[in-house]
Formats: C-alpha cells, sequence, structure tokens
C-alpha cells in the first residue's frame, strides 16, 4: 500500500531542536512538503527514509517501523538533496551498482529502464564527476527508482534543473502518483508544489504548520496580513486617503526608503482599493512591493493563526 505514518516524532541534535512533536501520514498520490530552509524537511525526510531514528515517537510504513527495518529499503526509493556522489563511476556504473545491492533478477535491464525514465541514457557512460547539478540529480533519481519502489522520497529534487529537466521531472512524477505510489517531494517554493501536488504538507522551525489541498494553502498564506512598500508621488496624501479605508490596519512613513509602509488586513480590498484612490487623487504609483514575502514570514504567521 505504501502509507507513512508519522506519529508525535521530534528529533533533536544536542540541545538543538530540528523536528518537533510532528504528526503527519503520507498515503498514495503526490504529497508536498513544504517549508523554508532549515524548517526540518530533510530531516523528516531521513527518518522517513530509515536514515536516521526519531529521537521520541516513530515513523512506520504501513503499520511496519522503518527504523532499522531493512526489509523496507525494498519498497523506498530516496533522492536526498546532497550532491555527494561517486566521481570516478560513470552514470550507469552508478545505478547499477544500486540494482546489484537490491539483488534484482537482471540488475542490467533495470538500470537500462531507469536512465530511460529520466531521459540519461545519452550520457550513462559519462563519470557523474563530470555531469551538471541537474544531471546529477536526473542520475540519483533513476538509482533510487530502479528497484521500482512503492515509496518515493525526493528532498529538493528540482534543484540545478533547467526548465525542461523540471517539466519532464514533474511528469513522471504525476505519472507515479497516478499510478498509485507513493511520492513525497520537499520545497521552499510554493509554485513548485503547486504544480504538482494536489496534497501539502507545511512545516516551519521543525513543527507542523499546516496541512491540505494548495488551495487551503494558498488561502491561509493569502488571507494573513500584508506589509507593502508604496513609493508615489505624493506619499502623504496618498496615506491620508487609504487610513480612511478599513483594508489598512498601519502605515508609516519611511523616510530612509522615501516610501510607505502599509500593512492590508483585506488582501483583495487592498489591491483594489491602491490604484482607485491614487487615480482619484492624481497620485502617481511609482512602486508597489511586497515587504513580508519571504517564506520565513508566511509560514511564521501559519504557525501562530
Amino acid at each position: 500500500m505504501g502509507t507513512i505514518t508519522i506519529d508525535k516524532v521530534s528529533r533533536w541534535f544536542g540541545n538543538v531542536v530540528a523536528v518537533n512533536d510532528v504528526s503527519m501520514t503520507i498515503g498514495p498520490g503526490v504529497t508536498g512538503l513544504l517549508g523554508p530552509n532549515g524548517a526540518g524537511k530533510s530531516t523528516l525526510i531521513h527518518m522517513m527514509s530509515g536514515f536516521l531514528a526519531p529521537s521520541a515517537g516513530a515513523v512506520t510504513l504501513d503499520g511496519t517501523r522503518i527504523w532499522r527495518n531493512q526489509e523496507v529499503y525494498r519498497q523506498i526509493g530516496l533522492v536526498p538533496e546532497r550532491e555527494s556522489m561517486y566521481d570516478f563511476l560513470t552514470g550507469r556504473e552508478f545505478v547499477l551498482a544500486n540494482a546489484e545491492l537490491h539483488g534484482l533478477a537482471d540488475p542490467g535491464a533495470a538500470t537500462d529502464r531507469a536512465l530511460g525514465l529520466v531521459e540519461m541514457a545519452y550520457a550513462q557512460d559519462r563519470r557523474t564527476g563530470t555531469y551538471s547539478k541537474g544531471m546529477k540529480q536526473r542520475v540519483k533519481m533513476a538509482s533510487a527508482l530502479v528497484h521500482e519502489p512503492a515509496v518515493l522520497l525526493l528532498d529538493e529534487p528540482f534543484n540545478g534543473m533547467d526548465p525542461r529537466q523540471r517539466l519532464q521531472l514533474m511528469e513522471l512524477l504525476r505519472r507515479f502518483g497516478a499510478d498509485g505510489r507513493t511520492v513525497l517531494f520537499s520545497s521552499h517554493i510554493l509554485e513548485e508544489v503547486e504544480q504538482l501536488a494536489r496534497h501539502i504538507e507545511v512545516v516551519v522551525a521543525g513543527r507542523h504548520a499546516a496541512s491540505g489541498d494548495f488551495r487551503r494553502i494558498r488561502r491561509l498564506m493569502t488571507d494573513r496580513p500584508h506589509r507593502y512598500l508604496v513609493r508615489s508621488s505624493d506619499d502623504r496624501r496618498l496615506a491620508a486617503a487609504l487610513i480612511a479605508d478599513g483594508s489598512t490596519a498601519g502605515i508609516e512613513l519611511d523616510r530612509q526608503e522615501k516610501a510607505l509602509r502599509v500593512q492590508a488586513v483585506n488582501f483583495q480590498g487592498f489591491t483594489t482599493l491602491l490604484p482607485k484612490v491614487a487615480r482619484e487623487a492624481g497620485i502617481r504609483l511609482y512602486t508597489v512591493s511586497p515587504a513580508d514575502e519571504s517564506l520565513e514570514s508566511v509560514f511564521s504567521y501559519l504557525v501562530s493563526s
């Protein structure tokens, strides 16, 4: 079946808590693990793949504990974020080694199939040390796929890929999900997750922040207070006009930036109001830029809400 259950899992390294009391279930289909860098995504994936023990709680695959259970490796394929590879091996040798480690009946045929899936057959006889980052990502994917696992875990798999490679990999993962495999991939880019995953799990600062389909996650992010930096031909007059409307909660003049800092509590209302007010008052808008669009600020809001 291929369902991973994370039950009240924590993981700490000395005094540093990397994952804090996280519970979630990852089932068949494509799931996106979303969060800013340093949120604990890689630590969670390493525990799901059996390479790291939880400090507390349990991680199971179809009810069986993953840690120190060699049998689950037959069902799990892992694509780590780190590029660490044996640079002296060719791409084919790298994938073939994994096929042989799994004891496959025909490791050569399995290797050819996996390299074909990720479109790396053309470069299979080159040493991996000569590969670009995107090529290394794809040969790691082939290595993870060689034993046809029911569960595929990918840590930032699109890093270093060009647009064509990204589209090809996304289509491949969609196909796996449609076939009933469990596919989990991590990313810190919301748009990347939206294109591929119906279900999203959000983590920040080691905690589980939100869970649901991408529409719900996008709505949570859109509904939060937004801060904008606005430059215009008459900042004082624009501020006076905006204060009168209920879509803003606070406006201040930033003398250093020579701009207004505006907090909008009604995103849709503010985006409609601003150009209307400026037009009616004859004020020219030079710059309207979000001042809090980093993922850290977005996810921190989700955790506190």
